[in-house]
């Protein structure tokens, strides 16, 4: 299978058939932004619902940084993924797909 698979139940993640090492919370935000995907979160948003914390002015730059860790294991071609939407936040958007409906 090629793309983006993510197993919850076992926590693996993969990236065309590449095995991804993430910390605890690259998965879980990782999880959240595809369980979710084309929903804009602000960064105030993921840290109430993957860090279960209220963010402090200090705290917005840990969404950030995590954002582009999970970007740079995700690679080239689908690290897009991950769009920022500026001065707001984050969401997942997949690619699209093209050709034929079934």
């Amino acid at each position: 299978m090629r793309g983006l698979v993510i197993d919850c139940e076992t926590r693996h993640v993969s990236v065309d058939g590449r095995q991804l090492e993430l910390t605890c919370m690259e998965f879980e935000l990782l999880a959240h932004l595809v369980t979710n995907r084309r929903r804009v979160y602000t960064r105030q948003q993921l840290m109430a619902l993957v860090w279960q914390q209220q963010a402090g002015m200090s705290d917005m730059r840990t969404v950030d940084v995590q954002i582009a860790r999970l970007r740079r294991k995700l690679g080239p071609g689908h690290r897009e993924m991950i769009r920022t939407v500026r001065q707001v936040g984050y969401a997942f958007e997949p690619p699209t797909t093209t050709g034929p409906r079934p």
